[in-house]
């Protein structure tokens, strides 16, 4: 079977050179991308028999349509530009070293005049500092509760920070001394910056230098008998030693060195990192990842240095792993390009960093043993259910994308249509849409789903065309999408999933098709449809309570339209006018205090949702 695809290059038209080469799908998408030392002898082993190739491998394989190549001069330009297009291209098939965005950082947001310390996930913003990550986000809020202590900078959302700021009055920890209150001029904008700046040199690994500074500080008041200042500057340094306990001591020498491990299974693989600042761990992040290729645990490390560092502007100087790759030299000069300074990848032999290595393993190891454990049918199942729905709907492939919709309204009230989307049987949450239904559907859900879909596909290229759409409902819903799809001169493949019986309707079928009740195909087609209800019903939710609130905004006497404009504009919205105190409205021209307190009042308790 391998090696019968009629679209595989003759051997004689590969050239021996180094390269990178992508394997491309039907619809013209990249589904993965290889580099070579020689193209030849790479790609000729991908149409080898079929029993010698990875699993996934033989997926890529039947997802691919073509292949094609670039020659390179060298294999750093190689490695450079398997980066980029990996980079560029997503594709489905290449292992993916991603940050985990549950991983939560300490973040300092320099890049505003007031800066603030806070929780934050996802991707990195430029001008704001990134300490971590941390396992768990309540280990940040109790490290920022202790250095506030000694380093009161500002902690509040932007909200509570113009509210102190237009009553004159500071929030609480103004009051008690966790923050200097540059919000009413207690400090300076000027002060203020220094305060966060040393808060970030504390965090940066400068954990010595600021407890000695303080222990000289304090013996000065105590000699000059100012014991009140002592006791604080005492109790200061035992914020700062209980803020830092926690982290081990693991390279006396300290500098910057990152520690990674490797655990290497049959179908993933497990990553731990630790990163060590001024001899103390500052955060620590793993990796699970499929395996795709036939790579060994050398060619592993090398994919995950490119693909973590290559856009960090924190690389360290230092970077221990398990096995070295085989270009290191080439390794450590790209990320020396992005570092601006040296960077050394290297096997520990000996000593503590050994020992610290060992520890490095140990989590990976076992981050793969609890992984295997908790999914080990989960791939298979995934794979199976893509492949029972590709027969049970005549597809021409197994669907990787997979989107549903779901409409959701009360009497007409506040309708939505969400659309969730699967690929590879997973969750894809950054393409999640969420519709306000526009038209006079009112409490017609066909009407609404032809908005929905009408909407989807206006302007839709194939690049972002679903290889199956699923409405959740019956012969109705799926004959009004059918319509939809065809107004809007679009060719999906199109089911509907019942929810009395779980029954799957297809367009123009009199019958509905029955999944095995048990099957993984049907399980994960209710796994999509309930998650596209959850979207839909959480935004049906939040517009109601929207609703309800200007609603009770409307039910106030001599509350015409200049003055809820007026309200709207001051505050935001009408939950910010919710917030604000009967004072902060009456202040407003044309607002007496009897009005204010009838608007307080009113948006107090808006009326009860309805059940759904």
């Amino acid at each position: 079977m391998g090696t019968l695809r009629p679209w595989r290059p003759l051997p004689g038209s590969i050239p021996t050179a180094p390269g990178v080469y992508r394997f491309w799908d039907a619809k013209d998408r990249v589904v993965y991308v290889g580099k070579a030392r020689s193209l030849r002898a790479r790609l000729s082993s991908y149409f080898q028999s079929p029993d010698g190739l990875h699993p996934r491998t033989l997926s890529m394989l039947d997802s691919a349509s073509r292949v094609d190549w670039v020659v390179v001069g060298s294999e750093a330009e190689a490695l450079s530009l398997e980066y980029t297009w990996i980079k560029e291209y997503a594709p489905r098939f290449n292992i993916k070293y991603r940050d985990d965005k549950s991983y939560p950082f300490l973040a300092i947001t320099m890049n505003e005049q007031f800066p603030r310390v806070t929780v934050m996930r996802g991707a990195k913003r430029r001008g704001v500092r990134y300490f971590g990550p941390y396992p768990q986000a309540w280990a940040i809020r109790e490290t920022v509760d202790l250095l506030l202590r000694v380093f009161p900078m500002r902690s509040c959302r932007d909200g509570v920070f113009k509210d102190a700021a237009r009553t004159g009055r500071p929030c609480l920890l103004g009051y008690i001394e966790r923050c200097c209150a540059p919000c009413v001029g207690k400090s300076s904008p000027e002060e203020h910056r220094a305060i966060a700046e040393r808060f970030a040199e504390f965090m940066s690994g400068s954990v010595d230098a600021f407890v000695n500074d303080l222990t000289q500080q304090m013996q000065v008041a105590s000699s000059s008998e100012d014991f009140e200042r002592a006791a604080k500057l005492r109790d200061d340094i035992g914020a700062l030693q209980q803020a830092t306990e926690r982290n081990i001591l693991a390279f006396p020498e300290g500098g910057k060195v990152d520690v990674i491990g490797l655990e290497v299974g049959q179908l993933q693989a497990a990553v731990s990192m630790f990163h060590i600042r001024e001899g103390r761990i500052r955060g620590q992040r793993g990796f699970i990842v499929d395996l795709v290729d036939d790579v060994d645990a050398a060619g592993l490390v090398q994919q995950l240095l490119v693909q973590v560092y290559a856009d960090r502007d924190d690389v360290p100087a230092e970077i221990l792993v398990p096995f070295l790759p085989e270009n290191v030299t080439v390794v450590e000069q790209l990320l020396e390009q992005v570092a601006g300074h040296k960077v050394r990848v290297k096997v520990p032999a000996r000593g503590h960093k050994r020992e610290f290595m060992a520890t490095a393993q140990a989590n990976a190891a076992d981050t793969l043993s609890v992984q295997t454990l908790k999914r080990s049918n989960d791939l298979t199942s995934r794979s199976e259910a893509l492949r029972q729905l590709q027969s049970a709907l005549s597809l021409p492939d197994a669907p990787y994308r997979i989107e549903c919709i779901d409409i959701s309204n009360i009497s007409g009230t506040s309708v939505v249509g969400a659309l969730v989307v699967f690929e590879d049987g997973l969750p894809a949450k950054r393409d999640y849409r969420s519709y306000a239904i526009r038209g006079d559907g009112g409490t017609d859900d066909l009407a609404s789903m032809r908005e929905v879909i009408m909407r989807r596909f206006a302007n839709a290229t194939g690049l972002d065309m679903p290889d199956l759409l699923v409405v959740d409902g019956g012969a109705p819903q799926v004959a009004a999408a059918h319509a939809a799809l065809r107004d809007a001169d679009v060719e999906v493949p199109l089911m509907g999933l019942a929810k009395r019986l779980e029954e799957v309707w297809l367009p123009a079928q009199d019958s509905p098709l029955i999944l095995p009740r048990t099957s993984d195909a049907l399980f994960m087609l209710q796994r999509i449809r309930d998650e596209a209800h959850r979207a839909a019903i959480g935004l049906h939710r939040k517009r109601r309570s929207r609703a309800m609130l200007v609603s009770a905004l409307d039910a106030v006497p001599g509350l015409g339209p200049v003055r809820r404009r007026t309200l709207l504009e001051h505050f935001g919205d009408v939950r910010g006018v919710q917030a604000a105190t009967v004072e902060q409205i009456a202040a407003l021209p044309g607002f007496s205090p009897a009005l204010a307190t009838q608007v307080a009042t009113a948006l107090d308790s808006p009326p009860a949702p309805s059940a759904d």
